[in-house]
């Protein structure tokens, strides 16, 4: 009788999220690079995970922190080049780990050479991206009212060869990152041989950033005003851009294995979102919802719910997070009052309201939500830095603040930098290990109290956030890999609980600490527990006292 075909190793992964400028500086020039993140692949095999996605680590002015890309088919230099990519992927697959890059297929950067030849006049250049006549007297307003994603209008105005001012682009993010025309031929082929590139090389899949852009409504009609509910802004989410996408995947399922997407997807309705999650379209889209859900039980069910439920429909896996590079670590997040529901402005008052953090309370649900999503059917994907507890650094100094969140919203918006400071390895004091002996301080400054949540202090510290994070993704592949789908359990009030095969999993949201259920024993908890009694803001995996690992 023959086995069955297992899961491809998608669908059940722990991905670990690197920023490479922020993970580890191997030549002393206080910027992470590849030389520095190979030195640490051990760690991260250690860590349990099963992938490593690395955003956008091409040619790039940094504007976007790389998401601004020169060009498509070559590193940076300041990371060191296409060869130092190369021996990364290598040596990451010698320990069993996949890797996932981002691609950035929405625009380029303002330094690639398409655009610096449509800025020149060339024509042909000129139609890969969108520019237009502007509205009004001598066409001096914007072609439309869309607004750039970063704040402001999403239009600019170029200068003609004689000094005139001339068309109008568009950008939808920073000025220095125009939109690509995706009804343009030529940007569909360029795209295809960009993943040919990477997948000959052994790049396991990539993650897309903005899948719901690309394409844009014909005419680029104006989209201020539209019910949401009922109607879709036309520079997002529109029909043909899954023309795109099934052409994506038939050159990732060409190659032996096949390669894998995972989509960067904001819809305004979530029944779109599982339009793109069709079999011949992206593998995975991640949850998002819980980047923003309050720290409360009924909310965090819903969540799961929705996810699980778009799962049963698409037949594609949950990708579940916490936190990533855009938003506010989850530590903070969690340290400040817990609003009820997502839409009551949660992040931005974590980012940036004036109630001084509990960072222990925050920890100490952070943690417990660890345990929570390590367990949920699907993938998990884990931030860098979140294995160790950090917490936002919200004290950067204006002058070094580098998101154009922040400078084009004239600094009323501080912006992602704090969430993107460069990880703390050992030491006590700045750059903790970041940088070899003797480098120049790190691009983004680190704050003076991390000697504590170093990956060296942690590792002498059973009891350490970096040690749960190991004990759970391991003991994940051990009782969730094919565990089958999730049992809501009954439990008193405040309590999420669910079973997954043989476990079942607690997580106390308050206002009381609880007795556990009678049968069965705590194999992990995310924080100290008197036997048989479940603390508030603490989670535990449960197995029948007979069953499983001691």
């Amino acid at each position: 009788m023959s086995s069955p075909t297992p899961s491809p190793w998608w669908r059940t992964a722990a991905v670990y999220q690197v920023l490479p400028r922020s993970f580890a500086d191997g030549d002393g020039d206080g910027v992470g690079d590849l030389a520095g993140l190979r030195t640490r692949l051990p760690y991260l095999a250690e860590l349990g995970v099963d992938a490593v996605w690395v955003t956008p680590w091409y040619p790039s002015p940094m504007v976007d922190n790389g998401y601004d890309v020169a060009d498509y088919r070559d590193v940076d230099a300041a990371l060191g080049g296409l060869e130092q990519a190369e021996a990364f992927v290598r040596e990451a697959h010698e320990l069993g780990l996949r890797v996932l890059v981002d691609i950035v297929p929405n625009h380029t950067s303002d330094a690639h050479a398409w655009f610096r030849a449509a800025l020149a006049g060339d024509a042909a250049a000129r139609a890969r991206y969108l520019f237009r006549p502007g509205r009004g007297e001598g066409g001096a307003l914007p072609p439309n009212d869309w607004e750039s994603c970063f704040g402001g209008p999403s239009w600019t105005r170029t200068t003609d060869a004689d000094g005139r001012p001339g068309e109008w682009y568009l950008h939808s993010f920073a000025p220095e990152q125009p939109d690509l025309d995706w009804r343009h031929p030529e940007v569909r082929a360029e795209f295809l041989d960009v993943l040919r590139f990477w997948f000959d090389r052994g790049v396991d899949g990539f993650r897309v950033d903005v899948a719901h852009g690309l394409v844009k409504q014909a005419g680029l009609p104006d989209g201020l005003g539209r019910d949401r509910r009922t109607e879709e802004h036309p520079g997002w989410d529109q029909d043909e851009v899954h023309e795109v996408y099934r052409e994506w995947r038939q050159v990732a399922d060409s190659y032996d294995p096949p390669r894998v997407f995972v989509a960067e997807a904001w819809v305004a309705r979530p029944e779109r979102l599982p339009l793109y999650l069709r079999p011949d379209e992206l593998h995975m889209a991640f949850e998002f919802e819980p980047l923003h859900v309050a720290w409360r039980e009924g909310p965090w069910r819903r969540v799961v719910e929705r996810g699980l439920a778009t799962a049963a429909l698409t037949g594609a896996p949950s990708a579940w997070a916490l936190t990533n590079h855009d938003v506010v670590r989850q530590v903070t997040r969690y340290a400040r009052t817990q609003w009820p529901e997502r839409g009551s402005n949660e992040s931005e008052r974590a980012r940036w309201g004036t109630e001084e953090p509990d960072l222990a309370l925050g920890r100490t649900r952070a943690r417990a939500a660890a345990l929570l999503t390590t367990a949920l059917p699907g993938l998990v994907y884990v931030y860098e830095g979140e294995e160790l507890g950090l917490e936002e650094v919200e004290d950067i100094p204006t002058g070094r603040r580098l998101d154009p969140i922040h400078t084009r919203s004239g600094g009323r918006d501080p912006g992602r930098d704090g969430s993107r400071v460069p990880l703390p390895w050992s030491g006590d004091r700045p750059p903790y290990g970041f940088s070899p002996p003797g480098a120049v301080e790190p691009w983004l400054p680190q704050p003076p109290g991390w000697g504590p949540l170093t990956a060296a202090a942690q590792e002498q510290d059973p009891d350490s956030t970096l040690a749960l994070y190991r004990r759970a993704l391991h003991l994940r592949r051990e009782l969730m890999t094919g565990a089958g789908p999730l049992a809501w359990s009954p439990a008193p009030d405040g309590v999420l609980a669910f079973t997954r095969g043989t476990t079942t999993v607690w997580v106390n949201f308050g206002p009381a600490d609880v007795a556990l259920p009678a049968g069965l024993r705590a194999v992990l908890v995310s924080g100290p527990a008197p036997d048989g009694v479940l603390p508030v803001d603490t989670a535990a995996w449960l197995l029948a006292d007979e069953d499983g690992p001691r």
